[in-house]
């Protein structure tokens, strides 16, 4: 920081300095933030720091070592002294803008003043309070790591590098949000990534202008992607160490945000949101075979309520060899308003479901399972039909990796039902353009959105359909641009 920048500058004067930060931390109106007095070496010293933040046993330990100083120790350079003799812990840093002092100390290290010193020395001994990097729930795989990601960035950092150790990877911090002061880290491997994309994406980011960022990384999509009308999502989601470096390796770049367990991969396409993990731990043909069956529920969730919905209300569109696929008894209810029940039913379920705790999940299951399959049929509310065509279309919904995009696909769904039942075929075939319409149009950081498909790259859209061998997937996406696409 440039000294003509600094507003309010640490005095050699100490009781300036302990007053101006009493102050600005509310000494004493939060109990959580500590102010010690101290004397060392016949100089008057004194500590902030936050309850809970701070490492006990290395505070300890440094004022133990400071105990034991004598004034001659400390001449003629007491802060060069103490940073590079007496004070032997690696996360120093001096100072001298009181500002920074508040917002680290609010961070969590703790700031050492000692009297006749226009400086601070900043003591990065913090801790969080932290789960074990356990398994992600939504990420499952039957082989591989069973570790995740967690609610401290410098976990996250750590276990990606576990996995990236490349010089070239770059772990770029920064902080947004005028009160909260979040910590970001914007990861990506310099020797392969476009330095464009990187660059737009920092600036995406610096640009963010609000109090704070509650909700961690979904905040931070809001920010960067600009959609809010648009049901699909323009950045990945992971929690899983393996896929964020598989993307790293390609040429992604990656955010994290202090606070939550999921990082976010920059930019993506349409596929990316199809891939699972579990079709890379598993041999070729049957990754392969996966990703087909993978693709063809995905695709069903969207398709098939509204295309089943068409050929019952128009039976003469089907040949007699298939007559069976419609309604052999309509019910009392028309089909539209059978499907929007169901449609509401089920994300009444999944609601009731996330908030139910988990020794009544199976009471939930049950009650579910006769109100909507069996008594829903009896009473005449639904068809039995109509419940067959829905489970698959929902099945196909839960085997979408991605949650944000089941969820754009299930509004989507609903979108194409609507059209159909009002313009029946022209109804059908004008949702069917507008969804690709609007796919093709999107974009994720000028990377297009329903790229290799849509502009077509054969050899990029070979990979998207079958997975290939490992060893010879040695080709990075050509529109990330890499620097060695090849390699």
């Amino acid at each position: 920081m440039e000294e003509n920048n600094i507003q309010h500058r640490v005095s050699s004067d100490i009781d300036k300095n302990i007053s101006y930060l009493k102050e600005k931390l509310g000494v004493e109106k939060s109990f959580d933030v500590i102010h010690l007095d101290l004397e060392y070496a016949n100089k008057k010293m004194a500590m902030f720091l936050i309850d809970g933040f701070a490492k006990d046993d290395i505070l300890h330990y440094l004022m133990k070592l400071l105990a034991d100083l004598s004034p001659e120790q400390l001449e003629p350079e007491p802060l060069e002294k103490l940073l590079k003799t007496y004070l032997p812990y690696v996360e120093l840093e001096k100072t001298e803008d009181l500002d920074v002092i508040v917002n680290g100390v609010l961070a969590g290290p703790t700031v050492l003043l000692v009297d006749g010193l226009s400086y601070a020395i900043l003591i990065d001994a913090r801790t969080y309070p932290v789960r074990g990097p356990q398994e992600p729930d939504i990420e499952r795989v039957v082989r591989g790591a069973r570790d995740g990601y967690v609610e401290t960035i410098v976990f996250n950092t750590a276990l990606t590098r576990r996995r990236v150790r490349d010089p070239s990877l770059r772990m770029e911090y920064m902080q947004v949000g005028r009160r909260s002061k979040t910590d970001i880290c914007v990861s990506y491997i310099e020797d392969i990534a476009d330095p464009d994309l990187v660059k737009e994406i920092k600036e995406s980011l610096a640009m963010i202008d609000t109090d704070g960022i509650p909700m961690a990384e979904k905040t931070i999509e809001e920010f960067i992607s600009g959609r809010h009308w648009n049901p699909y999502p323009v950045v990945r989601y992971t929690e899983r160490p393996d896929t964020a470096a598989a993307h790293l390796f390609e040429g992604h770049v990656i955010i994290m945000v202090d606070g939550s367990p999921s990082v976010l991969i920059t930019p993506t396409t349409f596929w990316h949101h199809l891939q699972h993990a579990e079709e890379y731990r598993q041999k070729p043909l049957v990754g392969a075979y996966l990703r087909l069956v993978r693709f063809f529920a995905v695709f069903a969730s969207i398709f098939l309520l509204p295309l089943w919905y068409l050929f019952a209300t128009n039976p003469d569109l089907l040949p007699k060899e298939l007559s069976y696929i419609g309604v052999n008894d309509m019910g009392e209810i028309p089909l539209f308003v059978q499907f929007l029940i169901i449609e509401v039913g089920l994300d009444m379920l999944r609601m009731a479901a996330i908030h139910t705790p988990s020794s009544l999940a199976t009471a939930l299951g049950l009650v579910a399972a006769l109100m909507v399959g069996q008594v829903a049929v009896e009473v005449g509310l639904l068809t039995n039909e109509v419940i067959l065509y829905f489970a698959i279309a929902a099945i196909g919904s839960f085997a979408t990796p991605s949650y944000e995009l089941s969820l754009a696909n299930r509004l989507v769904r609903i979108g194409l039902l609507i059209m159909t039942a009002a313009f029946q075929v022209a109804g059908y075939v004008l949702g069917f353009l507008l969804l690709m319409l609007l796919l093709t149009r999107m974009k994720s950081f000028k990377t297009p959105y329903f790229w290799p498909f849509i502009p077509f790259s054969y050899r990029a859209m070979r990979d998207v359909l079958v997975r290939t061998p490992i060893p010879l997937k040695n080709r990075r996406p050509t529109v990330l641009h890499p620097k060695d696409p090849d390699r």
